[in-house]
């Protein structure tokens, strides 16, 4: 039902607005639904209808939405202060915040860099060890030495949409086009990758693609300053989920070989795979960290690049020497957002969100199970609360949808019918709630995307 609001606004959006990674001649044809309000894990259009929202808004929501703790923090913040910059001055909240998230973090991360996205994140972790290296070699003989300067990275990584982090991403839909404005990184199989041209068969694909690495290292570790990694589970590429000790090898081989581990946990950090991070399934320690998204629980832009005491010295001297890193954003460390980031920290210990999560991430994967069974679904992926459905025109061969049927989004638009918002990634179907859903909600959400498969996937 479209009111005279309703058009008033979709006007304006039409006229206005262009909406990220949308084709806006066909989103001009089209009768967008526009979100008014939130309430815990459902979002409210301007009709007053509700829908579960089924990828948390984008993989960052984590405690639902109008969280009453998140909200007042928020507030009580506003009555201080909005935003002070952390350019030669301090404020209370990213003080607190860096505390706790040290607390938190794999052992030996002690120090806080913050940005206001992943892909800054991302880049901020590039330059600090490509400008480790640079100046640790300035204590060392250069007459024969290696600079090390490339990045090794892995198929189907997707860190991000600025330059650096596109460099070392690699899904062709978002890099082909800028490809000539970006520098050259090594890549390395990831396993059941689309990109891996291994049989997807484990243990063998696992084996080859650590032999590929650990090959590419051998040949070229001199020049490699680090490794970037979406740990255990890629996003983008159709959630990807790496098989068991995969992250730790790879580890071990950069250990080995003298070169520092990143660790993008944009998508997969606080708490979305079971664990607060990723990394602690394998018991890895990375040199950098990289969270965003669910950081502040959905609330505002924030994000932070842990690393070591070891890289942050590297970076200390006169000022003469301009060793310091010589780089920041306007709202690097704003005290909204890290106060949102404290409240959103302290609801995990405060309502054991983890603990709470084991019986839904069984109760998921039972559900998914159901799902093999359908005649168009050709994989299920799950690590966690996230899952993904892959989508095929024959079962047997694997033999995938053409990317102008767009099943995926037929999927999606049928079950917003139904009260549920979710997104895909080509022809996965995404699987992110909120860690707050209900078992009652997760049934009903699985439901809907079972049945929806059923409709737009059959013969």
């Amino acid at each position: 039902m479209k009111t005279k609001r309703n058009k008033g606004l979709e006007k304006i959006d039409k006229k206005h607005l262009w909406h990220p990674f949308t084709q806006m001649r066909k989103w001009e044809k089209e009768t967008p639904l526009i979100i008014e309000r939130g309430e815990g894990n459902y979002l409210i259009d301007t009709n007053g209808r509700k829908y579960l929202d089924g990828v948390s808004s984008l993989w960052v929501n984590v405690h639902g939405h109008r969280k009453r703790e998140i909200d007042n923090a928020i507030k009580a913040q506003i009555d201080k202060i909005s935003h002070s910059t952390l350019l030669g001055l301090g404020n209370v909240p990213s003080i607190l915040l860096a505390g706790k998230l040290v607390k938190i973090a794999p052992n030996g991360l002690t120090k806080v860099f913050y940005s206001d996205n992943g892909s800054t994140a991302v880049e901020i972790a590039l330059k600090m060890a490509y400008q480790y290296w640079e100046q640790k070699s300035e204590v060392r003989s250069q007459k024969s030495e290696v600079k090390k300067t490339k990045f090794i990275s892995f198929t189907g990584a997707y860190h991000g949409d600025t330059f650096g982090s596109m460099s070392v991403g690699e899904i062709d839909v978002f890099v082909e086009k800028y490809k000539p404005l970006l520098f050259p990184t090594y890549k390395a199989y990831y396993p059941y990758c689309y990109r891996c041209p291994i049989d997807k068969i484990y243990p063998s694909c696992n084996i080859a693609c650590i032999k590929n690495f650990e090959e590419i290292l051998k040949r070229h570790y001199k020049k490699i300053a680090a490794c970037i990694i979406e740990p255990i589970v890629q996003g983008a590429a159709g959630i990807i989920v790496a098989p068991h000790e995969f992250l730790k090898k790879v580890k071990g081989l950069c250990a080995k070989h003298n070169i520092l581990l990143i660790a993008d946990e944009v998508a997969t950090g606080l708490g979305r795979t079971g664990k607060l991070f990723a990394c602690e399934h394998e018991n890895v320690m990375p040199d950098f960290l990289c969270l965003a998204k669910g950081i502040t629980g959905g609330y505002l832009p924030l994000a932070a690049t842990l690393t070591t005491e070891k890289i942050y010295k590297a970076f200390l001297g006169e000022y003469t020497e301009t060793k310091q890193f010589f780089h920041g954003h306007t709202y690097t460390g704003n005290p909204l957002g890290c106060a949102a980031a404290i409240a959103n920290l302290n609801i995990f210990k405060k309502e054991r969100t983890l603990q709470k999560l084991q019986p839904k991430i069984k109760l998921l994967s039972e559900l998914l199970a159901g799902f093999k069974e359908l005649p168009h679904v050709g994989d299920v992926r799950q690590k966690g609360l996230i899952a993904g459905i892959e989508l095929v025109r024959d079962k047997k061969t694997r033999e995938p949808f053409q990317t102008e049927e767009r099943i995926g989004h037929k999927v999606c638009m049928e079950a917003r019918k139904y009260g549920l918002i979710i997104r895909p990634l080509g022809n996965v179907i995404v699987i992110m709630p909120p860690l707050s859903i209900t078992t009652a909600e997760l049934q009903k959400m699985m439901d809907i995307i079972y049945r929806r498969i059923e409709s737009a996937a059959g013969d």
